[in-house]
């Protein structure tokens, strides 16, 4: 029972912190209160052991939306024959819930920098299932859709607090390796969830691939309850207010500055737009709309490939998708050997400059469009061994993941106080963009066939690929430029 009481109280409340507020508080120079340096409360003091567990929590609990995006991507035949709807109907299930995701930037990070991230990630998830609950069983199609564009409105809600999670721990050189774990958590998921669904699609029908999430989600609660409130404004109101329950008249910076929740949400509701048409924002947005729409049509395109040209079943035909979950991973690796070289070099005392992040974005720039050749190409003849596309879209992941992780460090290094804002918009962008993917995916490869639509996106790719190289160059010119960026 101490064990429960101290996972679902707040950190002060744990003894060994009550201890410390018998004393005077410590004040700073400004007459607020505020942590010592060695204060057991500032999470940024935590043990690494302690970080690795919370990142590992919150990256696991904010998989769940990952997963669930996907979960109807292969039970669409039990969909269309449970409904009397169409093949390309049977995809608004997946449609509407990467729509319902463009809630999270806007309101949930909002919140969340207003009461703290703790209870925001708890009351978001447990919504999210409840109404993910609803959508196992729902009188018709539209009582589904409705049910899943609003679990994915709350499940947005962890999915937007974890990154904020892990920069309250990490400090800038520690956080490339926590985030690229994050990152990965959100490229395994959908691929997952579309493996899974492809399988219960043999035996079972779509509403078993809600129970596994359901399931996924019962397990999730007990571990989400022992994450401890990281947003440090939060921890010292409360240390304030605990303190004046003692008899000690102080406050908080927070107490002090905080603005009206509408003025925020004024902020948070105008200010990405505003910023979503800066340079680097823009471009590393339009990367991001196109790798993250190409991310969902491989989850068409490949039961396209081996289901209907090749004639393998439901599930078997989903195996090459394992490929994205092995191609993040591969990524992940190469993300972690190259943040330790990044390391090195600020150990040694050299500049670290944003632009050091685009060199990962150059790497998977120049593959995206090679490897998007070598799938489609691959692909388009059945003559060819399964293997070759398959390992042709691990490496497509892989690149795709590296621009995603050397774009996301780039706007939050260039960015620094407005990065929410940035990615706020840029979110919203990207699940629009992966919403509409879907729709159009087997017509454009129906109609193009496999090589021809292939060589179409890699195209585009090639196009795009020029971005990194641009930055890593130019740079610091345009963020000097810039009204927002830090020069």
């Amino acid at each position: 029972m101490d064990l429960l009481k101290r996972s679902i109280s707040r950190l002060a409340l744990k003894p060994s912190v009550d201890s410390e507020l018998d004393g005077k508080p410590h004040i700073n120079e400004d007459e607020y209160v505020d942590f010592r340096s060695d204060d057991i409360e500032d999470p940024t003091n935590w043990s690494k052991a302690r970080k690795w567990y919370i990142t590992a929590v919150v990256m696991f609990v904010s998989m769940n939306g990952n997963i669930s995006s996907s979960i109807t991507a292969g039970t669409t035949k039990s969909l269309t024959e449970d409904f009397d709807i169409s093949p390309v109907a049977a995809q608004l299930p997946m449609t509407l819930f990467l729509l319902g995701y463009c809630a999270g930037p806007l309101i949930f990070g909002t919140l969340s920098e207003f009461y703290g991230r703790r209870w925001i990630f708890y009351i978001t998830f447990l919504l999210y299932l409840c109404f993910t609950c609803l959508t196992a069983w729902p009188p018709n199609f539209g009582s589904l859709l409705v049910g899943r564009f609003l679990a994915a409105c709350f499940a947005s809600g962890p999915a937007t607090i974890a990154p904020a999670i892990l920069v309250d721990l990490w400090d800038k050189c520690e956080r490339c390796k926590p985030m690229s774990i994050l990152c990965c958590g959100g490229w395994v998921g959908p691929a997952l969830g579309t493996v899974i669904s492809g399988f219960l699609q043999l035996k079972r029908d779509w509403r078993w691939g809600i129970y596994v999430c359901l399931w996924l989600g019962a397990f999730s609660i007990p571990l989400m309850l022992t994450i401890p409130e990281t947003h440090s404004p939060t921890i010292l109101t409360q240390r304030a207010s605990q303190c004046r329950e003692q008899g000690h008249d102080v406050h908080s910076e927070g107490e002090a500055s905080k603005p009206k929740l509408l003025q925020l949400y004024k902020i948070a509701l105008t200010r990405p737009w505003i910023m979503l048409f800066d340079i680097i924002s823009f471009l590393c947005c339009l990367y991001f709309c196109v790798i993250f729409a190409l991310q969902f049509m491989l989850f068409s395109i490949f039961p396209i490939v081996f289901r209907d040209m090749r004639g393998w079943n439901a599930g078997v035909s989903q195996l090459p998708i394992l490929g994205q979950i092995i191609g993040p991973i591969i990524g992940l690796f190469i993300t972690f050997e190259y943040s330790s070289r990044r390391k090195k070099k600020a150990d040694l005392g050299k500049d670290m400059a944003p632009e050091d992040h685009m060199v990962l974005a150059m790497v998977g720039g120049v593959g995206f469009p090679i490897f998007m050749l070598w799938l489609s190409w691959s692909a388009q003849y059945n003559s060819v061994h399964w293997i070759v596309p398959t390992i042709g879209g691990t490496l497509l992941s892989t690149s795709l993941f590296l621009i995603h992780v050397a774009c996301f460090s780039y706007i939050v290094d260039t960015y620094a106080d407005y990065a929410a804002s940035v990615m706020a918009a840029n979110m919203v962008a990207r699940c629009a963009s992966s919403a509409g993917a879907p729709l159009f995916t087997t017509q454009m490869f129906n109609a193009l066939g496999i090589g021809g639509g292939g060589s179409l996106i890699a195209g585009v790719g090639t196009l795009l690929a020029v971005t990194p190289f641009l930055f890593y160059h130019y740079g610091h010119k345009i963020r000097a430029k810039s009204k927002y960026a830090q020069s």
